[in-house]
């Protein structure tokens, strides 16, 4: 298996975070797995793009035009990485409202901004709520559900549960997209 992930949003989203969950994933998944912290202004608020490898790859950057997959936990950031991704065979699942643009890639777009504000969910668990869209529907995302919740376990015990919960409301709210 060889699948490529830009994680992109702005410091302080958590992802950072979905790149520790997804490496736990990948060890749990038997599968080697290469991820960046991030480049960019993290802790500033700013640009952060993190890339995450699974498979047999030796070096952890992603070239663009290489990713199977972006996760945009912000509309503009999603546009500002979309290079990264296959042309005619990556997938974006971007957090942004009706404004953003048609893309020429498979595109899975939720309000996360708004379903957080009308008190869906923590505006914390953001990212986690993104992961969770992209689990139902990337169909070529390479964990399973178990695979996901357990590494969110390793991740943070004491926060599992409403991580989870999350998760689960995510992956139901797939089902309207």
């Amino acid at each position: 298996m060889k699948y490529q992930i830009v994680i992109a949003g702005i410091g302080g989203q958590g992802a950072v975070f979905l790149v520790k969950v997804l490496s736990i994933a990948s060890a749990i998944k038997g599968q080697k797995c290469l991820g960046t912290e991030n480049h960019g202004m993290s802790q500033r608020g700013g640009s952060v793009s993190c890339y995450v490898k699974v498979g047999n790859f030796y070096a952890p950057a992603i070239d663009e035009g290489q990713a199977d997959l972006l996760i945009a936990l912000e509309g503009n950031e999603g546009l500002r990485n979309i290079q990264y991704l296959k042309k005619g065979h990556g997938t974006i699942v971007v957090n942004a409202d009706a404004k953003f643009p048609k893309v020429d890639f498979e595109t899975v777009k939720i309000d996360a901004f708004t379903k957080a504000k009308n008190k869906e969910f923590s505006i914390e668990a953001l990212n986690v709520y993104m992961l969770g869209i992209t689990l139902a529907k990337d169909k070529n995302f390479p964990f399973s559900q178990s695979e996901i919740e357990q590494a969110i376990t390793q991740m943070n015990a004491k926060a599992a549960p409403k991580n989870i919960s999350v998760l689960h409301l995510a992956i139901a709210d797939a089902k309207e997209i």
